[in-house]
């Protein structure tokens, strides 16, 4: 049985600190200062104009800080399951902006967002929480309704693979990787709660449900390993106007 929405928030909710810093507090992913800038960075070249950041799963904030330094005016949404996590990342928003960022506390499925609202969606280390397909499609629907023409959705995380022997492959290497930074007990911690936690799917499945819900072009920006950091971009309608 995987974790419940509820014991995922509970384990979030203690682990504050350890997210707050990108630099050790993300070693078991590959590549995760990368990914953040390349998805801040598409983001920031997709949308020059953007308003409003959606930031989904946001922790302590390290997305969103990194989307700041990229569009300073940017006027901020967060959303996580820990209320912890979001007093944290809502407190560096401030620090950092001098303005205060508007807070959603809950799971992505079922918190009321505004829809065509948000020109930006950062999605870091956070879907691969979902579990069935309609959970999927839902979901993938749901931020594609959120986004303003012309917005972007970019997404980090864990995914998986379609070829269950290019599976074995990656993750083997996954493991070698986790246990080359903090020995076997590590190792075995990390993909233990991987196993119990997360149900990631593939890129190619992410790729072709952004395409399926009505994203107009989608983009892979990079991948290493069992993590990848891709997204979308919603179709302005004929003219160019939002």
């Amino acid at each position: 049985m995987k974790s419940t929405v509820a014991e995922i928030r509970r384990r979030f909710d203690g682990e504050v600190e350890r997210f707050a810093n990108l630099e050790t507090g993300q070693v078991a992913t590959v590549d995760a200062r990368l990914s953040l800038e390349l998805i801040t960075g598409a983001a920031a070249r997709l949308v020059p104009d953007a308003r409003r950041l959606l930031d989904i799963g946001c922790g302590a904030g390290n997305y969103t800080l990194m989307m700041l330094e990229q569009l300073p005016a940017l006027s901020c949404a967060l959303l996580d399951l820990s209320a912890p996590m979001l007093e944290r990342a809502a407190a560096r928003v401030l620090q950092r902006t001098n303005r205060s960022a508007e807070v959603f506390q809950g799971d992505v499925r079922t918190v009321a967002l505004p829809e065509n609202h948000y020109d930006i969606i950062l999605a870091g280390a956070v879907l691969h929480h979902l579990r069935d397909d309609a959970d999927w499609a839902g979901v993938f629907g749901k931020l594609y309704r959120l986004l303003r023409p012309g917005g972007c959705l970019m997404i980090a995380d864990l995914v998986a693979q379609d070829e269950a022997a290019l599976t074995e492959l990656v993750w083997q290497r996954y493991a070698a990787y986790l246990e080359s930074h903090g020995g076997a007990e590590y190792r075995r911690r990390v993909l233990d709660y991987i196993a119990r936690e997360d149900s990631p799917r593939s890129v190619t499945y992410q790729l072709e449900l952004l395409k399926k819900v009505g994203f107009g072009s989608v983009e892979v920006l990079h991948k290493n390993l069992c993590f990848a950091a891709f997204g979308g971009v919603k179709a302005r309608p004929a003219g160019g106007g939002r």
